[in-house]
């Protein structure tokens, strides 16, 4: 999830293995101002890579892109370095939001959203609607440097207002690209599938999963224009232990962002997606899942929207949804060890002040 109110794993086959950190790195969680946070937990070099969009006063770099920082322990983090800049003279000119890094056909491939409010796309009620879609880069290395693809052209049509792309490769090894059609565009936003080629091209039009108003829990949001948006955000999926498609996702509940889950009642792609209900509140959200090393199933998202920073939690899968086993206060130094506003947790009553 982005400014949307104020502006409206594995070593290259073909390259050499990223350099490792060296030591405890000079920063932990509560320092990385950071927003949309996905980690690589890269094997060939035993460390974790954690992406955001690049923050000048973190990197020290004032050009638009992707930063990434690394770790060995998920506690200390080197500084960050910048693993993709936008090249000047494209159509983009804001954005390099929802970063996300993949390992596709022995390259690893970054997926960032960009936008133009100077390239119009014509108007949803009084909001003039713009160019906003996922582009595509690539690198041998999993912390880059990422060069783009096919000139920074969007994967999704460009007529289409999208953002947060996501890739999901289903059980046949096709790859579709799971993203949100933003509200800004259709008033109730849309989680929407597209199919794409061996080259991560678009193979075919999107598939519409289902609208941000499906989910009970979800609240809309009344805009200056006297209108009330529902917000989809940051979709990412995950096959369970026991073939279950699950969907990380996120929205607005009653009081502030919340990550949620949804479910594939056929297993597939296509649905229809029953909706679970929030994993985590109190203003969190944007959430994506990787495996520690040893084996353990983790959640980072950013906490709270603006100035957010990254949390760390333990997760259970359960086979046929995901719960959240804790969160990890000893890596992400979160300030409520009894994390009331947790579903799950013993102390989570849905009512409880602050959540």
């Amino acid at each position: 999830m982005k400014w949307l109110f104020a502006a409206a794993a594995l070593l290259g086959l073909t390259g050499a293995a990223p350099a490792a950190p060296q030591g405890d790195g000079p920063l932990v969680l509560t320092a990385m101002h950071l927003h949309d946070p996905w980690i690589v937990a890269d094997a060939a070099s035993k460390t974790y890579y954690l992406f955001t969009r690049n923050e000048a006063a973190m990197s020290g770099d004032q050009r638009l892109g992707t930063m990434v920082y690394a770790s060995r322990d998920l506690k200390h983090w080197s500084k960050p370095k910048l693993a993709f800049v936008l090249p000047a003279g494209l159509w983009a000119k804001a954005g390099s939001w929802a970063p996300e890094v993949h390992r596709w056909r022995g390259k690893w491939y970054l997926f960032t959203t960009f936008h133009n409010p100077d390239l119009p796309l014509g108007k949803n009620g009084t909001r003039d609607t713009y160019r906003r879609g996922t582009v595509l880069a690539v690198s041998d290395t999993v912390n880059g440097p990422y060069r783009l693809v096919r000139g920074g052209a969007p994967i999704v049509d460009p007529k289409l207002m999208t953002l947060d792309g996501s890739l999901y490769v289903d059980p046949a090894g096709k790859p579709w690209l799971v993203y949100a059609h933003e509200w800004w565009q259709t008033t109730v936003g849309t989680m929407e599938a597209l199919p794409l080629t061996d080259d991560l091209a678009a193979a075919g039009p999107p598939q519409t999963l289902f609208k941000a108003n499906d989910a009970p829990w979800a609240v809309g949001q009344k805009q200056p224009n006297g209108d009330v948006v529902y917000v989809t955000d940051g979709p990412e999926l995950y096959r369970s232990k026991t073939g279950t498609l699950l969907m990380l996702w996120s929205s607005y509940g009653a009081k502030g962002y919340v990550e949620a889950q949804a479910r594939s009642t056929s297993g597939t792609i296509a649905g229809p997606w029953e909706q679970l209900g929030p994993l985590v509140q109190r203003d969190s959200g944007h959430g994506m899942l990787f495996r520690t090393f040893d084996g353990r199933l983790m959640m980072i998202l950013h906490r709270p929207f603006n100035y957010a920073l990254g949390k760390l939690y333990e997760m259970r899968d359960d086979g046929d949804r995901l719960s959240v086993v804790r969160e990890a206060v000893e890596l992400d130094g979160e300030a409520y060890p009894t994390h009331p506003c947790v579903a799950g947790h013993s102390s989570f009553d849905g009512a409880h002040p602050g959540c």
